[in-house]
């Protein structure tokens, strides 16, 4: 069996020698192009693209909120004012508006009538005895010159005749009180408003002073905040108040007085404040209200800038070298989408604003306003030498093999 020797030209031998170097010098810059590129991966990112702004000086209202409960400004109790009479007739009900003189219920009047015509016939009695007193009285003070009556005589026809006049009066009086009886058989109204209670009932019969119903005078209702006696002398009569409820009745009222004490448990003062009478408003109500005390300048930041974590208001103040620095401030007022910083922060800080809350002390950031690095794009071209170089060297090695056969 014979030997088959293969005899390589000299054009293959140039090829060989070119791939071997070609191979070998790709994978030596490969090597050392990740080399190049591991001390870059090791350097430190930006965690976040955040927004940034500075603190402003703001004018900010001047407020101070409290609580307090809406009661009727003017509250009238109406009672019976006849006594041992039965209620016939109850014409309105709790909501009820009503007018001043407007009747509100009827008691029975027939035994008042009957007393009422009893009165007026003793009177007319009493003014026929009155007159027949008189005219002997005049006849006895004729006759006191002639001698034909004694002095006891005159004087006592004269104390007849004031004694039947007295009666008269007497009678009078008594039919002007059956009169006012006869006038208080009909329950009306004092004022003008709206029911608020109702303990009147058909056929019962009450006594004189008995409450028949309550009314809220004018149907006006008022607020009566709690302040405390050091915020006192910030009100003034006249302040605007806007006043909200818990059932979400709103309204603007108008500060009418100051209680003049305070009391000496709570130490607590009650600003009456007057409500619109058109509101959603009920005597009974709990609700709440912010005093319009005029404004201030302030230092505010963005809304969004500030971050809430275990209870404590924070912002993220950005450096030099682009890293956050978690700062805690005191925050006040609040204004639109703006609040008011009281402590903790620099007027000439710069503060993150959009992506705050994903923020941590110390995070390296990119503000939105600075371009990119421009590191990434020789970096990415870098990665790609390796890559055509490898495929250079194959396609040399093709050729080598090609030129052989």
């Amino acid at each position: 069996m014979k030997t088959r020797h293969f005899k390589l030209s000299p054009t293959a031998l140039a090829l060989i020698a070119a791939c071997v170097l070609a191979t070998g010098g790709a994978l030596v810059f490969s090597g050392a192009s990740r080399a190049a590129d591991e001390p870059k991966a090791n350097q430190p990112r930006p965690a976040l693209t955040v927004s940034t702004a500075q603190p402003q000086r703001t004018s900010v209202p001047l407020r101070l909120a409290a609580n307090g409960n809406v009661a009727a400004w003017q509250e009238a109790s109406i009672g019976a004012e006849s006594n041992g009479l039965r209620l016939t007739d109850v014409r309105v009900n709790v909501g009820d508006v009503v007018k001043a003189g407007q009747v509100l219920a009827t008691f029975s009047a027939e035994t008042v009538q009957a007393d009422v015509a009893q009165m007026r016939a003793s009177l007319l009695e009493a003014q026929a005895n009155a007159a027949e007193a008189a005219a002997n009285a005049d006849r006895a003070r004729s006759l006191q010159t002639t001698g034909a009556l004694s002095q006891q005589q005159i004087q006592q026809y004269t104390t007849a005749e004031k004694t039947a006049q007295a009666r008269v009066e007497a009678a009078r009086a008594t039919l002007n009180a059956q009169q006012l009886r006869l006038k208080y058989t009909q329950v009306v109204a004092p004022d003008s408003g709206i029911i608020s209670a109702r303990t009147a009932t058909v056929g019962a019969v009450v006594g004189a002073g008995t409450e028949l119903f309550r009314m809220v005078r004018k149907g006006r209702l008022e607020w009566r905040a709690e302040v405390t006696s050091t915020e006192l002398r910030r009100i003034q009569p006249g302040a605007k108040v806007s006043v909200t409820a818990a059932s979400g009745a709103a309204a603007e009222g108008t500060v009418r007085m100051i209680a003049p004490t305070v009391d000496p448990q709570t130490r607590n003062a009650l600003v009456y404040v007057d409500l619109p009478a058109q509101s959603d408003f009920r005597a009974g109500m709990f609700a709440r209200g912010d005093f319009a005390l005029g404004a201030s300048e302030a230092l505010t930041v963005p809304q969004e800038a500030l971050v809430v974590r275990d209870g404590f208001s924070y912002v993220f103040v950005v450096g030099a070298e682009q890293r956050v620095q978690m700062r805690k401030v005191q925050t006040g007022r609040r204004v639109a989408d703006r609040v008011e910083v009281l402590s903790g922060l620099d007027a000439n800080a710069s503060v993150a604003v959009r992506g705050a809350g994903f923020l941590n002390d110390g995070d390296l950031v990119r503000v939105a306003n600075t371009p990119a690095p421009a590191a990434a794009p020789a970096t990415s071209s870098t990665s790609q030498l390796p890559d055509f170089k490898q495929k250079m060297a194959l396609a040399l090695v093709d050729k080598a093999f090609a030129a052989i056969n």
